[in-house]
């Protein structure tokens, strides 16, 4: 069995193990402890580990640029796909699917399946490349989210100032926040992690160790997925499958791609599982919510592990069958073909199943309560 088949195996493992220890975490507050070691220790930890790793090579820098741009595309493709699944515009839905979908979590699906059936070049390739979703994640939906927050506080526009000074006392006391601050201080001075001592070294190190089985394991403990919800995000994850596929075929086809290899890494590294980061964002700010109490909460952190749990199995089963498909992609109208297929079957789904009906209807209720709630506080 192939080495990446094998650490696949290994991850759901995980979740599985995740859900069957549901029966011993009974309360909330037991799995929002571990929620908290990912985002207090482990994640900022594999971050600044990331971030010094960072070697910049010059005749790849078009690569970050690019996985940027399908970042960029899928973000803003959003707004037009998921009322189309049921999801209303201005719900805790749309904003968390919004935030979630478009990112990329190459280290955990599709890397290994890379190495394995593609090389050590082409490896390196997609490590850079990863160089742009991470700014994206990292930065960018973070801002993105922290805006939506503030946004929601007050039905009144805040003034620059007063909008701009919490979202910087914020951005100060997250410490994934200051880790990446401090990584990027130190990677601006050349330091490597080999150059910090060695005891700092090991700590971060070993608190990156038990990032992967925290996050697989909360994800197992935490998700719930009912039939509708389920029905709304394979539909989503294809069409998002298929965006990615559209795009890749298109870039493919205008850049005059013809090396197999090279399709195969653009295919693979695009079909990547939705990114946990920015989660950690949506985490972040339910801790604000929590305390300020806002009439509605910017984002639902069970509608975005249950994104999360579908995400990687799917994106695992798609990046499998495309680097088994040898020269079958050689082809940019496979591609299309392939692309066309998923899109057909994310948008119909929901329509097919009514989903689209019922959620439409009860978001409708749901804004008839927030309305009459806005009007008896003015009152």
């Amino acid at each position: 069995m192939d080495v990446g088949i094998q650490k696949t195996i290994v991850f759901l493992f995980f979740i599985f193990i995740g859900i069957v220890l549901k029966v011993k975490f009974k309360s909330k507050e037991e799995i929002t402890g571990i929620k908290k070691i990912i985002l207090n220790l482990a994640l900022p930890a594999t971050i600044f580990i990331a971030l010094l790793g960072v070697k910049v090579e010059l005749h790849l820098l078009l690569l970050p640029l690019l996985a940027l741009g399908l970042n960029l595309i899928l973000f803003f493709a959003m707004p037009f796909i998921l009322p189309l699944m049921g999801i209303g515009k201005g719900t805790s839905d749309y904003r968390t699917a919004r935030l979630l979908v478009p990112s990329l979590a190459p280290g955990l699906s599709s890397f290994p399946f890379i190495l394995e059936f593609l090389g050590d070049e082409y490896l390196a390739k997609a490590a850079m490349s990863d160089l742009g979703n991470k700014v994206f994640v990292l930065f960018f939906l973070y801002l993105v989210a922290m805006n939506w927050h503030y946004g929601l506080q007050s039905s009144e526009k805040r003034k620059g100032g007063t909008k701009l000074k919490p979202l910087i006392k914020a951005m100060v006391s997250e410490p994934v926040n200051v880790f990446i601050g401090a990584a990027l201080v130190l990677l601006a001075f050349g330091v490597s992690m080999d150059s910090l001592p060695f005891f700092l070294s090991e700590t971060l190190e070993k608190l990156s160790l038990i990032m992967t089985p925290l996050v697989l394991l909360f994800i197992g403990l935490a998700v719930k997925i009912k039939r509708k919800q389920f029905i709304q995000i394979f539909s989503l994850l294809c069409i998002r499958a298929g965006l990615v596929l559209l795009i890749s075929g298109t870039f493919v086809t205008l850049a005059g791609i013809e090396a197999p290899k090279e399709i195969l890494l653009t295919m693979a590294f695009g079909l990547s599982a939705c990114s946990f980061w920015p989660y950690a964002h949506i985490a972040a700010v339910d801790s604000l919510e929590m305390d300020q109490k806002p009439l509605k909460r910017t984002f639902n952190s069970d509608f975005g592990v249950a994104i999360l749990a579908l995400s990687f199995p799917l994106s695992t089963i798609l990046i499998l069958a495309t680097l088994n498909s040898g020269t079958l992609f050689a082809k940019p109208l496979m591609i299309f073909m392939v692309s066309g297929v998923l899109l057909a079957v994310g948008f119909s789904i929901p329509w097919l199943s009514g989903v689209h009906k019922k959620k439409w209807s009860s978001q409708k209720l749901m804004d008839r309560e927030i309305q009459a709630t806005t009007a008896e506080k003015a009152a």
